[in-house]
């Protein structure tokens, strides 16, 4: 049976074809999609006391008045009429502009209703609407829609009233009775009434709680319904490691885990020990102590007798993790091997032939990983370090080097609870919250582009030491000249301040791959000590002698890219520093700046980030599949999107789920979507 919402706008009477083609060009092409074309905000036409106003509130209130209107002319056509209104106790002005009309239709004692901005100091509006007697509008709490072209805003009003009437008894309760007893919430039909016609502030309040749970759960059923797809139908591995040998080699490490490690160390071996394959997001802070995390993992894996991979985006930071990983498990009896585009000739062939035949236990590279010669004899275990700079078919590739491999995506870049739980859905997501014991807190300062002489001596000082230092200028595209251009014009700068003292490095965009791992190779041992760098400065870069990060018009920065670039220093023994040289001109500019010198915790400040952005900048402009929901929104109703998900992963577990009469317009929901059927999500 076809759903009567699922009808064209013209099966409402009154709306006929040339008004449903201007409802198309606002996607409205449905009576569901009419009635789901919920209010951005509302109109408060409440009428309020003055004692309660604050100066600048936009307010309504009713009054008498009290003596004749004065109407002044000025400019061509402009006008401004005063009127002196009696609002009990108090006696305001109410300043109305260009509706000189008005004046003959206003006599004194006359009831007037009107809703305009609050000046307490001059006791003044400023109003934008009036009404002679009675209130403005038909509600307390007038909707106003998004419109486009020849729809106006009293036409919209008009044609939700008119499909409401006519079709809104058969709005179709998706939410079983058992969650909406539980939550309290509306059903369908009186939360979409009071989401356009609300009576009160708790009408609309209600109508509100009720789609935002709907709109998370409803994605969360999506995502979780995929995850258990994805798993049941990809049987991965167990492994039968060796937990002595495990236990022993955790003990022996050079350092005690944190808590927050060994809390995502039990998560992994959980996993690993599962018939189901492994596809888990491991969060951790700059510093946090992945590494070892992934050392631990690749142990297990190689006591199980199969190979491990870890796939890194630049050839220093695989010979970074190669030098760290091998002082970790060849004490233990695990080979690691190097692979990235310069090993050639008779030594990558001799890494392949080794590989092949099961006598390499563990292989780090970089893309090279994923070509086609390399072929591994029992591939276990994928990791990829900086998961987001490799696109989903490079990590495919990879993936696909084995037989239905466990997965673990590490990242330095803290992406907030919310996102995670939204984005990467379908994913396990492990976090470690907690820093080493004993690790120095990053110094930073927000100083003004004036007092730049005194950082170039601070510079000079940290240099002295024998220390390095890192400045950055802003890049937004990377083709963009201009920044280029800043970023040598700095170079200069800095060669001429230190006359040939010090080396002076520079690192842009538009250098070829090789020239960028030169210029990085030569400041990680120290031959340059002060590099001069665009954004393209590679996260996860190691340089532990470098203790400054100087960053030249931080405000350009968001809060999370700011908070990653300080993360190159910090990496050694001596305290380290980090400069914003910033002049921002926005409150939101200067909020970022005081939040950077307030924390060193990645996880509070991409919070912030994601409340000042938004999460549609937040991953900035190429998408990373944040969806758009109509009524809910990730950040301000992040208990209600916890909720939803905790819902929907029990649900999606529970034979009673895919079975119950109760659920069917949920299972109904998943099925539209494609995922039962093994289609991906956008």
């Amino acid at each position: 049976m076809i759903n009567p919402l699922k009808q064209s706008v013209t099966a409402v009477k009154g709306i006929g074809e040339e008004t449903a083609a201007a409802l198309a060009e606002m996607k409205i092409n449905t009576i569901e999609d009419l009635l789901e074309h919920f209010p951005y905000r509302y109109e408060d036409y409440r009428l309020r006391d003055l004692a309660e106003v604050k100066h600048e509130e936009k307010i309504t209130i009713e009054g008498k008045v009290h003596s004749e209107p004065s109407l002044t002319y000025y400019g061509r056509k402009r006008s401004r009429l005063t009127i002196r209104l009696l609002v009990g106790r108090y006696l305001i002005q109410v300043v109305l502009f260009n509706q000189p009309y008005l004046k003959n239709k206003i006599a004194i004692n006359d009831t007037v209703t009107v809703s305009g901005k609050w000046d307490s100091h001059r006791q003044l509006i400023t109003a934008n609407e009036m009404k002679i007697g009675g209130t403005l509008g038909s509600n307390d709490y007038e909707p106003v829609y998004a419109v486009k072209g020849s729809i106006t805003m009293k036409g919209i009003r008009r044609f939700i009233k008119l499909a409401f009437s006519q079709y809104g008894h058969l709005s179709h309760e998706n939410i079983p009775e058992t969650l909406r007893k539980k939550y309290r919430l509306l059903n369908r039909r009186d939360a979409l009434h009071a989401m356009h016609f609300p009576a009160d502030q708790n009408d609309l309040k209600q109508a509100r709680r009720r789609f935002v749970y709907e709109e998370f759960l409803l994605f969360q059923l999506k995502m979780q319904a995929l995850r258990k797809i994805e798993r049941e139908n990809s049987k991965g591995i167990s492994y039968q490691y060796n937990e002595d040998k495990v236990k022993a080699f955790i003990e022996q490490l050079p350092f005690p885990l944190t808590n927050a490690q060994h809390r995502v160390m039990g998560e992994i071996l959980t996993d690993l020990r599962s018939p189901y394959r492994m596809n888990r997001l491991l969060q951790g802070d700059v510093g946090s102590g992945k590494t070892v995390i992934a050392a631990i993992a690749l142990y297990s894996c190689a006591t199980a007798g199969f190979q491990g991979a870890l796939m890194v985006p630049t050839e220093i930071l695989a010979e970074q993790h190669v030098d760290s990983l091998k002082a970790l498990l060849e004490p233990a009896g695990v080979s690691c091997e190097l692979l990235t585009s310069s090993v050639k000739g008779r030594q990558r062939k001799d890494i392949l032939t080794r590989l092949h035949e099961g006598e390499i236990d563990i292989l780090i590279g970089t893309h090279a990983l994923i070509q086609d010669e390399v072929e591994f004899k029992q591939l276990g275990l994928v990791i990829t370090d900086e998961q987001h700079r490799f696109g989903v078919e490079q990590r495919r590739i990879l993936r696909e080097k084995g037989e239905n491999p466990d997965v673990l995506f590490m990242t330095a870049t803290p992406i907030p609870r919310t996102l995670s739980i939204t984005v990467f859905g379908e994913m396990d997501v492990s976090i470690i919250d907690e820093m080493p014991a004993g690790r120095k807190r990053i110094e930073t300062y927000w100083v003004k582009q004036e007092m730049l002489e005194r950082v170039l001596q601070f510079i000079r000082k940290e240099l002295q030491k024998g220390r390095q230092a890192y400045v950055i200028c802003p890049l937004i595209e990377e083709s963009d000249k201009l920044d280029v251009q800043n970023a040598i014009d700095v170079h200069i700068t800095l060669s001429s301040y230190f006359q040939g003292r010090y080396q002076i490095g520079l690192m842009h965009g538009r250098l070829p791959a090789e020239e960028k791992d030169q210029v990085m190779k030569e400041f990680s041992e120290n031959k340059t000590h002060v590099l001069v760098s665009t954004t393209v400065v590679e996260v996860g870069v190691n340089v532990p002698n470098a203790t400054l990060m100087v960053i030249y018009d931080a405000e350009r920065f968001g809060l999370s890219q700011l908070h990653q670039l300080r993360g190159r220093v910090g990496r050694g023994s001596e305290q380290s520093y980090c400069i914003l040289l910033a002049d921002p001109k926005s409150e939101t500019g200067k909020e970022r700046m005081k939040i950077m010198t307030e924390t060193n915790d990645g996880f509070v400040l991409s919070e912030k980030d994601l409340e000042l952005r938004g999460p549609g900048d937040f991953f900035g402009k190429k998408q990373s599949g944040v969806p758009e929901f109509k009524v809910a929104d990730m950040v301000h109703d992040y208990a209600a999107l916890e909720t939803a998900r905790n819902d929907a992963s029990i649900l999606v577990e529970s034979s009673y789920f895919w079975q119950a009469e109760e659920y069917q317009a949920l299972r109904t929901y998943i099925e539209e979507t494609g995922v039962l059927a093994g289609e991906k999500l956008d």
